[in-house]
């Protein structure tokens, strides 16, 4: 009999219990909104972009509502006007050309090599058309960041760095997000800390963290921030920055602040997973492994591999033979988006032209989620499945 794989690919693990006592304490004071505190009390917002800033190394950080809230906040505080052209991944979420839209500017695509990472000499080539790369590190593969900050640097392109599944990883030792001028993470159910919705954006520079302050909401109240420039730099543009409220409540900075005490230990636990899988399925015919460059300390909460230059009909049957045996796998091939995922194409805002190299790889990307509630017996489980319908679907003459 064929082995069935049981479990959830979108249940995560529960709020530790720390996360839980904080959140019941806020509950119980009632004192939810970030810049309601009790005399001498500092907030748990506060708190939490204090922790942040100095586990990231970073000297300013603030939390807002979301990592989409924090990419267009980013974007505006370093500069970006209604109608700039910002350059972007073209393998990414729908969320980060939807970031540049909310602003009034416009994305334009670059490419995705077979390491699923941005296709640098496609970057050389598109620099001249932006001054800004908003950088996504799409699935946790990061590019090498020492050319991509050369290229940049070389250009005059200022780079923001979307984190969303990359919080916990580095290159060469340093952290995913403090590359460029602003790094953005997203503490959403889905990513690598959980407050159902949530994001934070990490700095050095004084006026694009006081900017980012005001656009989240802060009014006048700049002095309840932690990690925050001092009041002369807010003093600079308070009056030409915009408020556009998007503030974290105590509530989830309570629930998010153990988690990210946790993070180190996460990511291992994550990255036993992610070998698992592996492991199990380098070496089976017509699927290709993603390799991992040595300078990259990856995070692996999800998995992707490639089924290059197959045809869609053979797709689509890996992707229903593995559904039958309980393993949900996306595809970004599809013409129309589906499973959450998209592609550039799909965003008709943002007109496109075409990316031949970039669509057969989009092509080939068939992705999965690896929550930590799989054991590494299921990891194990999911990876036999998937080389026996690939398998099984490869050697078919049909």
């Amino acid at each position: 009999m064929s082995e069935i794989f049981t479990g959830s690919f979108t249940q995560q693990e529960p709020i530790p219990e720390q996360g839980i006592e904080a959140a019941l304490a806020v509950l119980r004071h009632g004192r939810l909104h970030r810049y309601n505190v009790a005399e001498g009390e500092v907030s748990e917002a506060a708190l939490l972009e204090q922790e942040f800033a100095a586990q990231m190394g970073a000297k300013y950080c603030l939390a807002v509502t979301s990592g989409g809230y924090a990419l267009s906040t980013a974007m505006r505080a370093a500069g970006v006007k209604p109608g700039d052209t910002v350059l972007t991944n073209a393998f990414t979420l729908a969320p980060v050309p939807g970031a540049i839209a909310s602003i009034g500017a416009k994305p334009a695509y670059v490419g995705v090599t077979e390491q699923l990472t941005i296709d640098l000499d496609d970057l050389v080539a598109k620099a001249d058309q932006a001054r800004v790369l908003l950088l996504s590190h799409m699935r946790g593969h990061i590019c090498d960041m020492d050319r991509l900050m050369e290229i940049c640097t070389a250009a005059g392109l200022t780079v923001i760095e979307d984190c969303a599944h990359t919080m916990g990883a580095a290159w060469n030792g340093v952290p995913s997000g403090r590359h460029g001028l602003v790094g953005c993470y997203s503490c959403q159910t889905y990513k690598h800390v959980n407050s159902g919705e949530g994001g934070l954006l990490v700095t050095d520079d004084e006026e694009v963290a006081a900017r980012a302050v005001i656009l989240s909401g802060s009014y006048m109240l700049y002095d309840r921030h932690l990690a925050a420039p001092g009041p002369e730099v807010f003093e600079r543009v308070k009056y030409d920055t915009p408020n556009i409220s998007g503030r974290m409540d105590n509530l989830r900075a309570a629930i998010l602040r153990p988690q990210l005490r946790a993070l180190e230990a996460q990511v291992a636990r994550w990255n036993e997973r992610y070998g698992v899988l592996e492991a199990g399925l380098r070496n089976t015919p017509g699927l290709t492994v993603i390799d991992r460059p040595k300078a990259e300390t990856p995070v692996g909460s999800s998995f992707q591999f490639l089924l290059l230059d197959w045809p869609e009909e053979k797709v689509q049957a890996v992707l229903r033979r593995c559904a039958a045996r309980g393993v949900e796998l996306k595809w970004f091939g599809a013409a129309e988006p589906q499973g959450f995922t998209s592609r550039y194409d799909s965003w008709r805002y943002a007109p496109s032209a075409a990316m031949p190299q970039t669509d057969r790889v989009l092509a080939g990307i068939v992705d999965l989620r690896v929550p930590l509630t799989f054991s590494l017996e299921d990891c194990a489980l999911i990876a036999r499945i998937i080389r026996a319908e690939v398998g099984g679907v490869f050697q078919d003459p049909a």
